[in-house]
């Protein structure tokens, strides 16, 4: 079932839990980095306090792309050298970057004691920030899979190459058939136009009906193509940033204003400690 975004919500309710979304693809080269990034820029310059973990265990590039060199890992802090905040990076327009590096894997060979510390530790980061960004790594490996999963929102990209609508679909497939996943939602990049990013979602929706059955497919929106983002890469710097009046940047300010306008579902696993517990059990 498709569904496109619904009206906000009310307001002078109790602040929710930090939200836990996940940006994946089933495909490399879709622009899910640069979404990440600018996306956690913009939520940021919108007041919200963002952390974006980079995991994308083998080839990880949010520091590239902001020209940025961390000097510790979260392997620092699971071998006791670090505490948590001491590894934080801050990126430009204010919010902050957990370098995870293949320390990430060694959760599950964590003593119990071990894993009380890690959690304590999560859980006073979860006092000081509201959402949480997971740039996932490429493909339907495990690492994205791991991840993936012990999100509260899953976010698919793709563009308008087939190729990344085969990938995208074989995400889901694998998300919904073998750990009964039932949400995502879905953001079209590069796409010319609104009307293109539609029959994109569209074509998502039909093959995802027809093979998959009863999914909830969320229409999230688009970044259109825009010449201004690759020139903002070379610099290693983030468009909306470099060029703030562009489209593209435009786009990224919509979806952090279309976010911090919804209310999350109420899941206990929303919390950033519940997130980090799910990595514990899968």
């Amino acid at each position: 079932m498709a569904r496109t975004p619904s009206s906000t919500y009310e307001t002078g309710r109790h602040a929710p839990p930090p939200r836990v979304i996940a940006v994946t693809s089933g495909k490399g080269g879709v622009g899910k980095t640069n979404i990440v990034t600018n996306l956690a820029y913009s939520l940021a310059r919108k007041g919200k306090k963002v952390l974006v973990l980079d995991a994308d265990l083998n080839l990880a590039n949010v520091d590239v792309l902001l020209g940025l060199t961390p000097k510790f890992n979260l392997h620092h802090v699971l071998i006791g050298e670090k505490r948590l905040r001491d590894i934080l990076i801050k990126a430009p327009g204010g919010f902050q970057i957990l370098p995870a590096s293949s320390g990430i894997m060694e959760l599950a060979d964590l003593s119990e004691e071990q894993k009380l510390f890690f959690l304590s530790e999560i859980s006073a980061l979860g006092n000081i920030i509201d959402i949480m960004l997971i740039d996932t790594a490429a493909g339907i490996n495990n690492n994205v899979i791991y991840f993936t999963l012990a999100a509260q929102e899953k976010v698919v990209v793709l563009t308008p190459e087939p190729t990344s609508l085969t990938d995208a679909y074989a995400m889901i497939k694998v998300l919904s058939s073998l750990h009964d996943v039932k949400r995502f939602r879905i953001l079209v990049n590069s796409a010319r136009t609104e009307k293109e990013a539609l029959a994109v979602f569209r074509q998502l929706t039909l093959v995802s009906d027809r093979f998959l059955g009863s999914l909830s497919l969320d229409y999230l929106g688009f970044i259109p193509y825009d010449n201004k983002l690759p020139q903002a890469v070379r610099s290693q710097r983030l468009v909306v940033d470099m060029s703030p009046r562009s489209t593209a940047s435009g786009k990224f300010f919509d979806l952090a204003e279309q976010l911090i306008q919804e209310e999350p579902e109420p899941h206990t696993d929303g919390n950033i400690k519940f997130f980090w517990k799910g990595l514990f059990n899968l």
